[in-house]
């Protein structure tokens, strides 16, 4: 193993009627007023919302609700909900959702533990994060795992910009997950999990810092558990052994377990980012979009760690270095296929872009020639022009 740093402080409570600790746990952070965050109308329909407010009230704890997040969470709505906040005195954020509620919520407490400075400043690296609220975390959607990680996204409508900010005042104080309130999603929404969870650990085992035996088995593992439960979940949504499952492998892909003595890479993550800005396409679906076109362009770099992916994940055995990873390339570009993921930009709905389009989203991806991207071979503006005119057909 090489060295590494390990910090996942997020208390995890997982199984059915986890929800149901909300309050005791807000209390035990030392929460007094709660602004409670949620997307569309489905935990109101559910019925999700009123039990967590039913809580709140019984153990005398104030709150004001936030709604309305929507799939790539804006920056305009978290800045509404610092201003609310900020005006009714909340000392605690808790979200009621999936990865954009989450973000959002964190977005949240990070302006409001900051009056006077601009959310999206933290996201532009303008300001050094420094001090943030305590966030909890009512999970309902398997998918971003932000409710274990260091990160969030935002999009900045205006500037069509969506970053993510790494920070350990991102990880939240407790999860709870009950994978019955997953059992109403969307089979879009569970198919873009599946894509998300995997990319997660995908966009860690590809890196160029080698040799940690355990942690690509733990990977590995992650991305085998996925392969065989995503398309039960997909089929079953109340198949309880699959979506638990599925739930717990997002918490583990993105809170830095699949990634430990390595660099992540996460180029995949960049380029889907700008689809999901230009176009406000799904996070996951911009995801399988990218990673076959990535993998092809990326492989000779290293064709035997691919086919060490060949073996570990998809038992290929048989073939040299360079068929096996091939192989799990195509393999894992035709699983995407099989779940309903888009695997090209005509699949994502976008349709065959114009060059202008690929040079504006390469020079975005870039940062407009500021960075590059990626670890497992890193990546500047000509290659990334080239990663997004392999998937634009």
């Amino acid at each position: 193993m090489n060295s590494f740093t390990f910090f996942s402080p997020t208390r995890v409570i997982f199984g059915k009627d986890a929800e149901l600790n909300a309050a005791r746990e807000i209390k035990a952070c030392g929460g007094t007023k709660v602004m409670v965050v949620y997307g569309g109308g489905s935990v109101v329909k559910s019925g999700l919302l009123d039990k967590i407010t039913r809580q709140l009230d019984d153990e005398g704890i104030p709150y004001i609700t936030l709604g309305g997040v929507k799939p790539n969470p804006v920056v305009s709505l978290a800045r509404e909900g610092v201003r609310q906040a900020i005006e009714n005195g909340v000392d605690f954020v808790l979200a009621v959702g999936g990865g954009s509620v989450i973000d959002t919520a964190k977005a949240i407490a990070h302006g409001t533990a900051n009056p006077g400075i601009d959310i999206w400043s933290f996201w532009a690296r303008e300001v050094v994060l420094e001090k943030s609220l305590p966030v909890g975390v009512v999970l309902t959607l398997s998918a971003a795992g932000s409710e274990m990680s260091n990160s969030a996204v935002l999009t900045n409508e205006e500037a069509r910009a969506k970053r993510g900010l790494t920070t350990d005042l991102n990880r939240p104080r407790f999860a709870l997950l009950n994978p019955e309130l997953t059992y109403t999603l969307p089979k879009y929404q569970i198919m873009c999990g599946i894509v998300d969870i995997m990319m997660h650990t995908l966009d860690r085992f590809f890196t160029s810092v080698l040799g940690n035996e355990l942690t690509d088995e733990i990977a590995a593992g992650l991305l085998r558990v996925m392969i065989k439960n995503g398309p039960v979940a997909l089929e079953n949504p109340s198949d309880y052994h699959a979506m638990s499952e599925m739930m717990w492998c997002g918490s583990l892909s993105h809170n830095g377990l699949t990634g430990l003595g390595g660099v992540q890479d996460f180029a995949t993550h960049q380029l889907g980012h700008e689809l999901s800005a230009m176009f406000d396409v799904a996070h996951g679906a911009s995801l399988s979009t990218m990673w076959g076109s990535w993998a092809k362009y990326c492989f000779p770099k290293n064709p035997e760690r691919f086919a060490q992916y060949g073996r570990m994940v998809w038992g290929i055995t048989e073939g040299s270095a360079e068929e096996i990873g091939m192989a799990a390339i195509d393999r894992t570009v035709a699983f995407f296929a099989s779940i309903g993921a888009p695997t090209c930009f005509t699949e994502l709905g976008i349709g065959v872009q114009p060059e202008s389009v690929i040079g504006e989203l390469s020079d975005r991806c870039v940062f407009f020639g500021k960075r590059t991207i990626g670890n497992f071979r890193v990546l500047d503006r000509d290659d990334v022009y080239k990663i997004y005119t392999m998937a634009n057909r």
